[in-house]
């Protein structure tokens, strides 16, 4: 495909986003791409991963830098 400069990896990597808020982002930027089903889907999978890091952070884990 084409180089794109907001390509969702190169944004998680120049913003060192850590590894549960970066996977939210995966999956919110390529939610709707691919039918509602997977819409919801990737969207459920995006609000796991930030209820997971609000648990480890309530928990003092995972801090972030």
């Amino acid at each position: 495909g084409v180089d794109n400069q907001y390509e969702v990896i190169k944004v998680i990597e120049a913003t060192q986003m850590d590894f549960h808020i970066g996977n939210a982002y995966k999956y919110i930027a390529r939610a709707g791409k691919k039918g509602v089903d997977k819409e919801i889907q990737d969207l459920q999978k995006a609000i796991w991963y930030i209820e997971r890091k609000i648990q480890l952070l309530e928990n003092g884990i995972g801090e972030s830098n």
